[in-house]
């Protein structure tokens, strides 16, 4: 009877290990079936690189949006004809169109060479390491084995993608629901490093910030001045500025020191250093470069375990923009 129980147990612990997903990626998952993959898709990234560098923070931007939402299931790429998938929903129209183009590139030339292997989710996983790489950050070992997943929907956005004007208390609390840490938090906040922004996003900060202060009193004045000056009231909401204004087009440590000198650019960006719980680690990121880079990458391998799909609750989608299944929503 004992023995039953304990057999029972273990039984348990490993369907539920099965049906989280995460212990079924390894680094190695397409060795017999897709060994090439990573190297085809980063030709595929230095070829759109090539073309235009908003490819880096498009598609970096692009793998945060889709974790965030169901998972790293590539989600995001589906396109609705009732424009009511995710990638239609207000927080993600400012998503870069050369980040989809990005996945969609890099997945063609893998289905050249491996058909119906590998999903949609792992092509962008893949790429999203590799802008970082190619532009001066870190490269690591990207896990893989991830389905893409069944469900998309604009309805299902709002609530979990962090804001603009997020406290430290609220980044948190999003973050903790991935299974990210504040040091994971602070990690990833620096992809601004390479990242832009409409105007609309931290206008509150140059005119409208309180009723004592139009603009924020912990931005760098001459840095408010430069903002404003890019950003005029009315300005078109299509203008977008660098969110690093010292090296955009590097992927280094540049924006904990812009942080430091009270030049980041939304609100969120500045609670990282005002807040003493993670006061100090901005200011080791911005003094070592070296403890970045680990930090980062470690946090991207753990964001990528995010709400993996596998068995029947996924597909590998030939087409990164359409279901394969008829009663995918």
């Amino acid at each position: 009877m004992e023995l039953r129980r304990d057999y029972l147990f273990m039984m348990l612990c490993f369907m539920i290990l099965l049906m989280r997903g995460e212990g079924q990626l390894s680094e190695n998952f397409y060795a017999s079936t897709c060994p090439n993959v990573e190297m085809i898709v980063r030709q595929a990234v230095l070829t759109k690189i090539s073309q235009t560098f908003v490819t880096v923070p498009g598609t970096l931007r692009l793998f945060f949006h889709d974790c965030f939402i169901e998972g790293c299931d590539a989600s995001i790429m589906i396109q609705s004809p009732n424009n009511d998938a995710e990638k239609d929903a207000k927080d993600n129209l400012s998503l870069a169109g050369d980040g989809f183009d990005t996945v969609v590139k890099a997945k063609q030339a893998v289905e050249a060479i491996c058909p119906g292997v590998v999903s949609c989710a792992d092509v962008l996983a893949i790429a999203a390491r590799d802008v970082v790489a190619l532009t001066g950050g870190p490269t690591f070992n990207v896990e893989l084995g991830r389905q893409d997943g069944l469900i998309s929907q604009a309805s299902r956005v709002k609530g979990n993608l962090p804001e603009p004007d997020f406290n430290l208390a609220s980044l948190t609390s999003l973050f903790s629901k991935h299974n990210l840490n504040q040091v994971d938090l602070v990690a990833l906040s620096g992809a601004h490093t390479v990242g832009f922004s409409h105007c609309d996003r931290f206008a509150n900060r140059l005119y409208s910030f309180s009723p004592s202060s139009q603009v924020d009193p912990s931005l760098d004045p001459a840095y408010a001045k430069q903002l404003m000056d890019s950003c005029p009231k009315n300005v078109d909401p299509t203008i977008a500025i660098n969110m690093d204004p010292q090296t955009p087009r590097l992927f280094d440590n540049v924006y904990y020191q812009n942080l430091v000198a009270g030049k980041g650019l939304f609100t969120s960006d500045d609670e990282l250093f005002k807040d003493p719980a993670t006061k100090a680690v901005v200011v080791d990121f911005a003094n070592n470069p070296f403890n970045f880079n680990r930090a980062f990458a470690t946090a991207m391998i753990k964001l990528g375990r995010t709400g993996v799909k596998t068995g029947n609750g996924g597909e590998i989608r030939r087409d990164c923009s359409s279901f394969n299944v008829k009663n995918a929503t």
